[in-house]
């Protein structure tokens, strides 16, 4: 079965959960709801708030335009990046992420000096295949210099990361922190979401240059049609 390619931007290549410039959406204001926090233009007559996933969340608004206008290489595409995590795809090519005996394939920050680590490591990077994981480790920003491949066998998609505001005295709520928030936290309905976050649990070290290696194919392909 064929693997779907990359994006290229100037020739480099685009992750599937990165968003492009022509991507982005008017953002309404956020106003307290009687059920958390609202959309200033999705307020239902009740005054509760419209729009709200099956966990009570609102999410960052988006339109799907892939490859339509410059590349932000840093900068999450949150409906691509849900779908990623709900389906454990790659991250940077879209299609099915690896697995083995071991687990799941995941790039982390290096914290490996913190006792216990990665066991219960909650990430809001979704899984990559064998061939593009080189590649992630490379270009992205978040793991340049202190990435580590960890496989893991349970993954729980069970958190949102997101802006998390609190009540004022007036009719706007106040931005409190942005942080993961978790299924059984009364503040999803405070937060508007960014990214899903799944917790790893029987997790394994494992070593990176030795997964490329064994790698019938060292690089990930990419598409030729380069947007400019």
């Amino acid at each position: 079965m064929s693997r779907p390619l990359p994006f290229t931007y100037k020739g480099l290549p685009v992750p599937y959960i990165a968003a492009w410039s022509n991507e982005h959406l008017p953002r309404p204001a956020v106003i307290t709801a009687t059920d958390g926090i609202a959309f200033e233009d999705a307020l239902g007559a009740n005054g509760h708030a419209q729009g709200r996933d099956e966990s009570g969340v609102l999410w960052q608004r988006w339109a799907l335009r892939r490859g339509d206008g410059k590349a932000e290489f840093e900068v999450v595409h949150a409906p691509r990046q849900k779908r990623a995590m709900r389906k454990l795809l790659c991250q940077v090519c879209g299609g099915p992420s690896d697995e083995n005996e071991e687990g799941r394939l995941f790039l982390l920050e290096d914290y490996r000096g913190v006792e216990g680590w990665p066991e219960r490591e909650v990430t809001t990077h979704p899984p990559l295949c064998l061939w593009c994981a080189p590649l992630a480790a490379r270009l992205c920003p978040h793991l340049r210099g202190k990435v580590v491949a960890v496989r893991a066998r349970q993954v729980a998609i069970d958190g949102v990361y997101g802006e998390v505001y609190r009540r004022s005295s007036g009719p706007f709520p106040v931005l409190a922190e942005k942080k993961v928030v978790f299924t059984d936290d009364w503040r999803r309905k405070w937060t508007v979401g960014a990214q899903l976050a799944a917790t790893l649990t029987n997790c394994t070290v494992v070593d990176l240059d030795e997964l490329i290696a064994g790698t019938a194919v060292q690089t990930c392909p990419v598409r030729t049609d380069s947007v400019a």
